[in-house]
């Protein structure tokens, strides 16, 4: 069973850091062919993707609101992926998700949150003016 658990979610100011991480547990090495994304949901707001990243690391994807400030990157020998948010703005405020789906290629909307199947609690990211 593959589980996801996502820290780091903090109250900042704007201009402002975080590093967010998704810790997956019951994953090997031989079958890791998942991709992992990084969703945000605002309440009363539809979820959005942020950011997804390949099973290897060596393709990432970022929506263009995050576009230059944020970076997800891997590690896989600690079953990692984050995301390092700079310049954060109020409108980024929302909880934050991680979300994976074992593929062998990245799904027709990587971005999308229905194309992934397991989900983290999340962690809360409010980003003050």
């Amino acid at each position: 069973q593959v589980r996801l658990v996502e820290s780091g979610g903090d109250s900042v100011q704007a201009g402002g850091s975080l590093r967010l991480s998704c810790a997956a547990s019951g994953i090997t090495a031989s079958t890791n062919t998942y991709y992992v994304a990084w969703f945000r949901q605002a309440p009363g707001k539809a979820r959005e993707g942020v950011a997804a990243i390949s099973p290897d690391g060596g393709s990432s994807f970022y929506a263009d609101s995050v576009k230059g400030r944020f970076t997800i990157s891997k590690d896989n020998a600690k079953n990692t992926v984050c995301l390092q948010m700079n310049s954060l703005k109020p409108e980024d405020t929302a909880m934050y998700y991680c979300a994976a789906t074992p593929r062998w290629g990245p799904p027709r909307t990587i971005l999308a949150p229905f194309e992934y199947g397991i989900w983290g609690q999340g962690t809360q990211v409010a980003v003050s003016s």
